[in-house]
């Protein structure tokens, strides 16, 4: 079989081409070129500089592979950039990470896949994609703390049935050996944990290339009392407890933002909590399901699922948990499960 492997210069891709190339498949590696600044740079953090480029050409030639590197920077600064400048001016806490699945990195890799005729699209992402019942399910990844399925949730079953996910089925451990064992150049090469367009802090890039976020503002209480100034609304989000720059002599949280006046709301912890949420832009990994179901809601990459009903709610969705859940931030992803099977998702845009 002749496999398309996204590379991104880290451990789990590298393993994932490995893996796919020691089951005998014909494999070619590919890097997206999302990113670069207006002089022409490549960010320097994230997982698109120059070096994770260098290392995963390197990991292809260890591997004697051909490898690619395809520009997509247009498209990356139109669907990922630009909203994720527009999110933080209407308020929202964006997940450039599944923007960017969602809009540009399936659709490129599995359009060039099918340019070299490729039969399947391989990545490196702690996920799991079975076959049962006669439909492609999506699955967590077998290591917890590095499922990725979250960021996968926009997959149907006419990507699923094109993708693989070699890595889904180890620990990230059991991936650092076999890196090791071949002798890879990103065996003990550190995750990234940034925004790959982003060098240093988002706000500084806010600032830079979106200067209208940085308009200052008042910070109230829920009581709507002035309690602070702040420099842009864009430097806070819902559930923040550090760096709000006022002292009131107990914890307080954002809870609300609201930057048509340039707002922040913050409040104890109680006041956090919110026990619905609306989600539109929703996709499903197989059927849409009835108008109304029992799901696991994952509201944030790293949090753990809060038990809901979901019901129909338009052209939307709307989750109401069990339990109220804190720091429900609109912008990011909502994320339904059940037991460790991803049904779909779309973005938060509203909370209560």
């Amino acid at each position: 079989m002749k496999a398309l492997v996204a590379m991104s210069g880290g451990v789990d891709s590298s393993v994932a081409a490995a893996l796919m190339q020691q089951q005998g498949h014909d494999v070619i590696g590919v890097t997206l070129k999302q990113w670069e600044g207006p002089d022409g740079q490549m960010p320097t953090a994230g997982c698109c500089t120059v070096a994770d480029a260098t290392d995963a050409r390197r990991v292809a030639a260890q591997l004697g592979i051909p490898y690619y590197v395809l520009d997509y920077t247009e498209e990356f600064r139109s669907s990922v950039v630009d909203r994720f400048g527009a999110d933080y001016l209407a308020g929202r806490t964006p997940n450039p990470c599944v923007e960017c699945n969602r809009r540009v990195r399936f659709k490129a890799l599995l359009d060039r896949a099918t340019d070299l005729d490729c039969e399947v699209l391989v990545t490196g992402h702690h996920a799991r994609v079975v076959f049962e019942d006669g439909s492609f399910r999506l699955k967590k990844g077998l290591d917890a703390g590095k499922d990725q399925s979250y960021v996968l949730h926009m997959l149907g079953q006419d990507e699923l049935a094109k993708v693989q996910l070699p890595v889904g089925e180890l620990t990230k451990a059991e991936v650092r050996a076999i890196a090791s064992d071949l002798g890879l150049r990103t065996a003990n090469k550190p995750d990234s944990q940034d925004i790959c367009f982003v060098d240093g802090d988002y706000r500084d890039f806010l600032t830079t290339y979106f200067p209208e976020t940085a308009q200052p503002g008042p910070i109230v209480n829920t009581d709507g009392e002035v309690v602070g100034r702040h420099d842009g609304t864009s430097g806070f989000t819902i559930g923040q407890r550090k760096g709000l720059g006022v002292a009131v002599g107990e914890p307080r949280f954002v809870v609300e933002l609201k930057p048509a006046s340039a707002t922040v709301v913050i409040g104890d912890r109680g006041s956090l909590g919110s026990t619905l949420c609306r989600v539109d832009e929703v996709s499903w990994v197989d059927r849409e399901p009835a108008d109304s179901f029992r799901a696991d809601v994952k509201v944030r990459y790293r949090s753990e699922g809060a038990a809901a009903r979901v019901d129909r709610a338009g052209e939307g969705w709307l989750a109401s948990f069990d339990q109220p859940v804190e720091a429900v931030a609109p912008g990011q992803a909502a994320v339904f499960y059940r037991k460790d099977e991803v049904l779909g998702g779309g973005t938060i845009s509203t909370a209560a």
